[in-house]
């Protein structure tokens, strides 16, 4: 992987040492961090501590004669993220600030970046005026804004409407673009939301993309997008989804945020690429709700409650789409009222729950599992959720855990009782199966049964 270089910087380092702001044994030690970490070398001096952020970009702009503007307090105009993509905000760190006449200001980083300015000015068809702003406040602001501005348009219900819908009928309009195209994704959500369905696959096929929905494990065809919309209709999706539109020859995983009436529902996507092209994974998450809403009964409410505050594994089972992450976040939101370090590892964070630290893997830069399960015991958690833990390492990470006094959080997939009695039976589960301190089991949307320990041991045994 090459390293992140800022071509301002690399333009203006020994004008640090000559001013007397850096000595030049620090620059060189900088730069040694900067390649080992990948980083460039005004990050690598301030977060050695060397340099004060606001420092350099006061030198910056006094050498460059390049305003500097302090995001914090600053607000940009939403009209004009049109003009620069999601992904190319991410990647050359810079977000549009506003437009007069046929002069859009842009905040970057690295103000001398040419090839970055000439990608935007192609793209925007209008001209550049850049000022300076620190590296992680753009960022901030990219999260945060592009989040609102590029999601789907709210997806409306109707009784009537549900009876007849087909998502085909927006296809088939005659029009062209990428309104239509965002306007066909809406289609295919709202109508999987009347159907229920959580999820939903477009597979690459000779007449296009075809639609697929997933449900109690069958497989529905609903129409497909013809092949001279596919480049678009994949692009605009992976937008939408913070992916980066331009890279198909490797897996990408976001997510897809869109309203319905007024609730904000979140899809993780998946993006995977085969020989004849990108296959893109859908799986719609509902906002969590409060446990009793979930489960009303009052005796299996307390068994949770006790096995959330007492060392042991609190494991949630159910079948494929069965809602174990909705119950998980349920327990979540429960536990984050006690003011205890809570922790997740997920591989994407479906919703965001207050008092909850969770943390995404990111397989780009080398966060995976492995490395997680190594780092997170230093935080001091006295609670963690663990996505879809199935190696033995991970359940032997899970043993270490309770013996540490945590509880922990995680799901397992199981069909049916018996299913599950089956699977545990196996050797390398015992000493997990032992660990259990309550067991809940989603039969369906309206039965979900809480075991015990004690209970639960006699079942199992």
């Amino acid at each position: 992987m090459e390293t992140i270089t800022n071509k301002t910087l690399e333009k203006l380092k020994y004008e640090l040492v000559r001013d007397g702001i850096v000595e030049y044994d620090t620059l060189e030690k900088a730069e040694e961090l900067a390649n080992v970490q990948r980083i460039n070398i005004g990050q690598a001096l301030i977060n050695s501590g060397v340099l004060a952020e606001d420092t350099l970009l006061k030198f910056l702009e006094s050498k460059l004669h390049i305003p500097y503007v302090n995001l914090e307090d600053y607000t940009p105009d939403p009209k004009c993220f049109k003009f620069v993509s999601f992904p190319d905000a991410r990647r050359y760190k810079i977000i549009p600030l506003f437009k007069i006449e046929d002069v859009l200001t842009v905040a970057m980083s690295d103000p001398l970046d040419l090839f970055a300015i000439d990608k935007i000015i192609e793209t925007a068809e209008c001209s550049i005026e850049p000022v300076i702003s620190s590296e992680n406040s753009i960022m901030k602001k990219i999260d945060e804004y592009y989040k609102v501005a590029d999601t789907v348009d709210s997806i409306t219900l109707s009784a009537e409407e549900a009876e007849s819908f087909d998502w085909t009928d927006e296809l088939h309009k005659e029009e062209a673009g990428e309104e239509h195209i965002q306007r066909v994704i809406r289609a295919i959500l709202k109508q999987a939301i009347i159907e229920d369905i959580h999820e939903l696959n477009f597979e690459q096929v000779e007449e296009g993309l075809k639609v697929v929905f997933k449900a109690n494990g069958e497989v529905y065809d609903k129409g497909t997008v013809p092949a001279i919309l596919n480049s678009a209709f994949v692009s605009k999706l992976k937008t939408l989804s913070n992916l980066d539109a331009s890279v198909c020859e490797i897996p990408q995983l976001g997510k897809l945020c869109f309203k319905v009436e007024n609730t904000m529902l979140i899809a993780s996507v998946s993006s995977f690429p085969t020989i004849m092209g990108e296959r893109i994974s859908l799986k719609i998450y509902k906002p969590p709700q409060h446990l009793d809403k979930i489960i009303p009964d009052e005796k299996s409410r307390a068994i949770i409650s006790h096995a959330l505050d007492t060392p042991g594994i609190v494991l949630v089972c159910g079948s494929p789409l069965s809602g174990k992450t909705h119950i998980i976040y349920s327990l979540l939101m429960e536990a984050a009222t006690t003011g205890k370090n809570i922790m997740t590892i997920e591989s994407i964070a479906k919703y965001e729950l207050k008092g909850v630290n969770q943390c995404e893997l990111n397989e780009n830069i080398g966060f995976n599992m492995d490395k997680a399960l190594r780092y997170v015991e230093f935080q001091s958690p006295d609670m963690i959720y663990l996505e879809g833990v199935k190696t033995r390492d991970a359940f032997e990470f899970l043993s270490e855990l309770f013996y540490n006094d945590k509880v922990v959080l995680t799901e397992f997939m199981a069909n049916n009782m018996t299913d599950l009695r089956q699977k545990l039976a196996f050797e390398d589960f015992q000493s997990f199966k032992s660990l259990i301190s309550c067991l809940i089991f989603i039969h369906s949307k309206d039965s979900i049964e809480v075991f015990d320990k004690t209970t639960l041991q006699k079942y199992l045994a």
